[in-house]
């Protein structure tokens, strides 16, 4: 079976311009693993709308004022389930872009990453749902003290938004992984660099984090944090096999 993974190592015989056509196919490929998705999806959404909508007690407590809102909010979530659908052949077309310029032992290491790209995205919807949505509600809803009537596209724009952005910061240790293994960091960039990525996080928690007030930043901050660990764990584990592999003799392709 072809793996454009595993394909020979020829890219340094390949013009800009051979490069450029490449990346065009895999985001095509992936672009259509994602309308694949999305199409999936769009047949689970009454169930995952009304997962969603747990918080606040079911989408019978929320109302509709525009006539194409209803419209909206289910295209909003078919491409939310679509994405995670996808994530494995997305995350599969990048790597094999990626790998293009790897030796096979290194090829392999990125087809090993591609699960765990998957269970790191699910593992940042997991979070946002479950600790910072309720977090989020909490001090939106009793700011004022007075009741509170939810419309349909913004609450769910609003968690479709907080799911996909922590998620998408989930992938730090993985990232900073495959970009150690390709050779574009060091794991003594991050140790050094530790109070820059500090403050980093807490931007992102400030940009990310809906509420913007102290404590979801801080409930925010703390697992990203932990991630930054993590990732400087991961980098030095592939910096390591990145040595080990330069050492040892070019492999006969």
């Amino acid at each position: 079976m072809y793996n454009p993974i595993m394909e020979d190592n020829d890219t340094e015989k390949m013009p800009l311009g051979q490069h450029l056509e490449d990346l065009r196919k895999v985001l095509l490929r992936a672009l259509l693993g994602l309308m694949a998705g999305v199409i999936a999806g769009a047949f689970f959404v009454k169930p995952v709308l009304d997962f969603l909508a747990r918080p606040i007690g079911g989408v019978e407590n929320l109302q509709v004022i525009e006539v194409t809102e209803s419209m909206s909010v289910y295209m909003r979530v078919a491409l939310l389930i679509g994405l995670i659908l996808a994530l494995p052949w997305i995350f599969f077309q990048l790597f094999s872009f990626i790998g293009k310029g790897l030796k096979k032992s290194e090829k392999r290491g990125l087809l090993v990453a591609i699960p765990f790209a998957t269970i790191l995205f699910l593992a940042g919807g997991g979070f946002a749902f479950f600790v910072m949505l309720p977090a989020s509600m909490k001090f939106f809803t009793s700011l004022l003290e007075v009741n509170t009537t939810l419309r349909l596209s913004s609450y769910f724009g609003f968690v479709v938004n907080l799911i996909f952005w922590i998620a998408m910061s989930f992938e730090l240790p993985l990232l900073v992984f495959v970009l150690t293994r390709v050779g574009v960091i060091k794991p003594t960039l991050l140790t050094k660099g530790w109070r820059v990525g500090l403050v980093v996080i807490a931007v992102l928690a400030a940009v990310i984090t809906p509420t913007g007030d102290p404590v979801n930043m801080v409930i925010f901050m703390l697992p990203l944090f932990g991630l930054y660990l993590l990732s400087i764990g991961l980098s030095a584990l592939a910096y390591k096999a990145r040595r080990a592999t330069e050492a040892e003799s070019p492999e006969v392709e």
